[in-house]
């Protein structure tokens, strides 16, 4: 279901080892966690929520192969049809004077390609502002949230009983 506006409620943890039992509880309550958020990345989160690994790298694989074959052929071309010169006795086609601008191109596509397939799957960039539910969350507190649309005072209520039972110093409620 998507919602145009999502009613979210959300605690606040002082900290990661707080968060991780909390996830855990939750797990284990067969609570639907929409999202949680950290200041920095914490280790074993991914599988808690369970998070498949990302295919990043692929890309970053494949981006760097295309910057690779850019560069050897860009200079198997240059040096072999567009402008055969013989300098220093070196033959027309001579790979090993190819490796270093190989390398450097090879790094530049990934690191460029990498970065702007990042930005699309997160869906940011420039113009782009993504609504944030508490300016604290990027500084020193963790979250978890839960999207409340639909749910009964009840259900609201017994989410506000887990962040109690579970060690949140804080919880509120924001329309995003």
């Amino acid at each position: 279901m998507v919602f145009e506006n999502k009613e979210v409620l959300y605690g606040l943890y002082n900290d990661e080892e707080e968060l991780m039992t909390a996830i855990k509880r939750a797990n284990k309550a067969h609570l639907d966690i929409m999202d949680v958020y950290t200041p920095f990345p914490v280790h074993g989160l991914d599988p808690l929520l369970g998070l498949s690994e990302s295919r990043l790298h692929i890309a970053g694989f494949v981006y760097g192969l295309t910057g690779t074959a850019t560069a050897f052929l860009f200079m198997t071309w240059v040096f072999t049809r567009d402008w055969p010169i013989i300098f220093g006795g070196k033959p027309y086609w001579s790979v090993p004077s190819f490796v270093p601008i190989t390398f450097e191109l090879t790094v530049l596509f990934a690191a460029i390609g990498m970065v702007v397939s990042f930005y699309v799957v997160c869906g940011m960039g420039p113009g782009v502002t993504n609504p944030t539910l508490d300016d604290r969350i990027t500084d020193d507190k963790f979250c978890i949230a839960f999207q409340t649309n639909g749910y009964s005072k009840t259900e609201i209520n017994n989410l506000r009983g887990f962040f109690k039972a579970t060690g949140a110093s804080e919880v509120s409620t924001k329309v995003i």
